[in-house]
C-alpha cells in the first residue's frame, strides 16, 4: 500500500507563498484521485483540491485562484503551491487518496503546520 508524507510547511507572513509536497513511498500511477486537506485550529478538516490522474483540478471556493495542485507521477509526488497567504490558511495540511465515491483514505498523516502571522 502507498503511504504519503507531507512537508513543506512552515511559518509565513500574510501575502506570503509556500509550497507543500507530498512524498509517496510507492508509485500513485494508479491512484486516479489525490486531494490536499486542512484542519484549522478548533475546526473540521476539510478538502481543498483535488486531481485525477489525467490532471483535472478541482478546487474549493477557499483555494480557487491562490492554491495550485500538481502532481509527477515519475517523481512520485503531489504538491500544493499556495499563494497570497491569509491569516485564515493558518491549518495543518495534508494530503491523502479520494475513492471514487469521494471519500478520503482511511489513513492520516500527521501532516505538515502552516502557520501565517495573524
Amino acid at each position: 500500500q502507498v503511504q504519503l508524507r507531507e512537508s513543506g510547511g512552515g511559518l509565513v507572513q500574510p501575502g506570503g507563498s509556500l509550497r507543500l509536497s507530498c512524498a509517496a513511498s510507492g508509485s500513485i500511477f494508479s491512484i486516479n484521485t489525490l486531494g490536499w486537506y486542512r484542519q484549522p485550529p478548533g475546526k473540521e478538516r476539510e478538502l481543498l483540491a483535488r486531481i485525477t490522474n489525467d490532471g483535472t483540478t478541482t478546487y474549493t471556493d477557499s483555494a480557487k485562484g491562490r492554491f495550485t495542485i500538481s502532481r509527477d507521477n515519475a517523481k512520485n509526488t503531489v504538491s500544493l503551491q499556495m499563494n497570497n497567504l491569509k491569516p485564515e490558511d493558518t491549518a495543518v495540511y495534508y494530503c491523502n487518496y479520494i475513492a471514487p465515491l469521494g471519500a478520503p483514505g482511511g489513513f492520516w498523516g500527521q501532516g505538515t503546520q502552516v502557520t501565517v502571522f495573524s
